[in-house]
Protein backbone atom coordinates (compact mmCIF):
# COMPACT_ATOMS: atom_id res chain seq x y z
CA UNK A 1 0.00 0.00 0.00
CA UNK A 2 1.24 3.51 -1.03
CA UNK A 3 1.66 6.00 1.68
CA UNK A 4 0.11 9.19 1.12
CA UNK A 5 2.20 12.12 -0.33
CA UNK A 6 4.67 9.74 -1.22
CA UNK A 7 5.46 9.72 -4.93
CA UNK A 8 6.64 6.74 -7.16
CA UNK A 9 8.89 6.58 -9.83
CA UNK A 10 9.35 8.83 -13.26
CA UNK A 11 10.86 7.39 -16.47
CA UNK A 12 13.17 9.63 -18.82
CA UNK A 13 11.14 12.72 -20.11
CA UNK A 14 9.50 15.50 -20.03
CA UNK A 15 7.36 17.81 -18.15
CA UNK A 16 6.64 20.39 -15.44
CA UNK A 17 7.62 21.44 -11.79
CA UNK A 18 4.42 23.24 -10.32
CA UNK A 19 6.15 25.16 -7.17
CA UNK A 20 2.98 26.84 -5.03
CA UNK A 21 4.27 30.29 -4.92
CA UNK A 22 2.69 33.37 -2.41
CA UNK A 23 0.43 35.26 -5.04
CA UNK A 24 0.03 31.61 -7.17
CA UNK A 25 1.91 28.96 -8.99
CA UNK A 26 4.73 28.72 -11.05
CA UNK A 27 4.79 26.37 -13.80
CA UNK A 28 8.91 25.83 -15.08
CA UNK A 29 9.64 23.55 -17.79
CA UNK A 30 10.93 19.76 -16.58
CA UNK A 31 13.16 17.26 -18.04
CA UNK A 32 13.41 14.27 -15.89
CA UNK A 33 16.11 11.70 -15.32
CA UNK A 34 15.09 8.80 -13.57
CA UNK A 35 17.55 6.30 -16.00
CA UNK A 36 21.35 5.86 -14.96
CA UNK A 37 22.37 6.81 -17.66
CA UNK A 38 20.24 10.04 -17.49
CA UNK A 39 21.25 10.91 -14.27
CA UNK A 40 24.86 10.69 -14.80
CA UNK A 41 25.07 12.77 -17.67
CA UNK A 42 22.62 15.38 -16.02
CA UNK A 43 23.94 18.74 -17.32
CA UNK A 44 27.28 18.21 -18.09
CA UNK A 45 28.26 20.01 -21.35
CA UNK A 46 25.16 22.13 -21.36
CA UNK A 47 25.99 26.35 -21.58
CA UNK A 48 22.47 26.42 -20.16
CA UNK A 49 19.42 24.98 -19.35
CA UNK A 50 15.75 26.04 -20.03
CA UNK A 51 13.71 25.24 -17.07
CA UNK A 52 14.56 22.74 -14.48
CA UNK A 53 16.03 19.16 -14.48
CA UNK A 54 14.84 16.37 -11.85
CA UNK A 55 17.11 13.64 -10.69
CA UNK A 56 15.47 10.91 -9.25
CA UNK A 57 16.52 8.96 -7.44
CA UNK A 58 19.10 11.26 -6.21
CA UNK A 59 20.55 12.54 -3.01
CA UNK A 60 23.43 14.48 -4.09
CA UNK A 61 25.11 15.93 -7.34
CA UNK A 62 28.57 17.57 -8.10
CA UNK A 63 29.25 20.01 -10.85
CA UNK A 64 32.74 18.66 -12.11
CA UNK A 65 33.01 19.74 -15.55
CA UNK A 66 30.02 21.75 -15.77
CA UNK A 67 30.24 25.04 -17.37
CA UNK A 68 28.18 27.07 -15.11
CA UNK A 69 27.19 27.48 -11.95
CA UNK A 70 23.65 25.71 -10.71
CA UNK A 71 20.72 26.26 -8.02
CA UNK A 72 20.09 22.86 -6.65
CA UNK A 73 17.21 21.78 -4.47
CA UNK A 74 17.00 18.34 -2.85
CA UNK A 75 13.60 17.02 -2.00
CA UNK A 76 12.39 14.26 0.51
CA UNK A 77 9.74 11.86 -0.71
CA UNK A 78 7.04 13.92 -0.40
CA UNK A 79 8.43 16.18 -2.36
CA UNK A 80 9.16 18.72 0.07
CA UNK A 81 12.28 21.10 -0.22
CA UNK A 82 14.36 20.08 2.35
CA UNK A 83 17.92 21.92 1.38
CA UNK A 84 18.61 24.80 -1.44
CA UNK A 85 22.46 25.45 -2.62
CA UNK A 86 23.58 27.56 -5.28
CA UNK A 87 26.66 25.31 -6.71
CA UNK A 88 29.61 26.85 -9.05
CA UNK A 89 31.11 24.68 -11.78
CA UNK A 90 34.01 22.11 -9.97
CA UNK A 91 32.10 21.29 -6.53
CA UNK A 92 31.37 18.07 -4.80
CA UNK A 93 27.70 18.44 -2.93
CA UNK A 94 26.93 16.78 0.56
CA UNK A 95 24.63 14.12 0.46
CA UNK A 96 21.40 14.82 1.99
CA UNK A 97 19.93 11.76 4.07
CA UNK A 98 16.15 12.49 3.72
CA UNK A 99 16.70 13.53 -0.10
CA UNK A 100 15.23 11.46 -2.30
CA UNK A 101 15.24 13.89 -5.44
CA UNK A 102 17.37 16.69 -6.79
CA UNK A 103 16.06 19.47 -8.83
CA UNK A 104 18.85 21.11 -10.89
CA UNK A 105 18.25 25.23 -12.62
CA UNK A 106 20.25 27.83 -13.53
CA UNK A 107 21.77 29.57 -10.49
CA UNK A 108 19.52 32.44 -9.14
CA UNK A 109 16.11 31.08 -10.66
CA UNK A 110 14.66 29.41 -7.83
CA UNK A 111 14.79 32.16 -5.76
CA UNK A 112 12.32 34.21 -8.66
CA UNK A 113 10.05 30.76 -8.34
CA UNK A 114 9.97 30.81 -4.60
CA UNK A 115 11.68 27.89 -4.10
CA UNK A 116 12.62 27.30 -0.66
CA UNK A 117 12.90 24.95 2.62
CA UNK A 118 9.55 24.05 3.35
CA UNK A 119 7.85 24.39 -0.39
CA UNK A 120 5.92 21.90 -1.62
CA UNK A 121 6.14 21.22 -5.39
CA UNK A 122 4.57 18.82 -7.62
CA UNK A 123 5.61 16.69 -11.03
CA UNK A 124 3.70 16.56 -13.70
CA UNK A 125 5.08 14.38 -16.43
CA UNK A 126 4.11 15.05 -19.74
CA UNK A 127 4.45 12.79 -22.94
CA UNK A 128 5.98 10.05 -21.17
CA UNK A 129 4.03 7.90 -18.30
CA UNK A 130 1.59 9.02 -16.44
CA UNK A 131 1.15 12.36 -14.14
CA UNK A 132 2.74 12.15 -9.92
CA UNK A 133 2.21 14.34 -7.96
CA UNK A 134 2.91 15.28 -4.22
Amino acid sequence: MEEEGVVGRWRDGFGELVVGAEGGEVRVPLEIASSYRARTKGLLGRDSVKGALLLSPANSVHTFRMRMAIDVAYLDRRLRVIAVRTMPPGRLGLPRVRARHVVEAEAGVMEGWGLRVGSRVQVINGSVGSAAEA
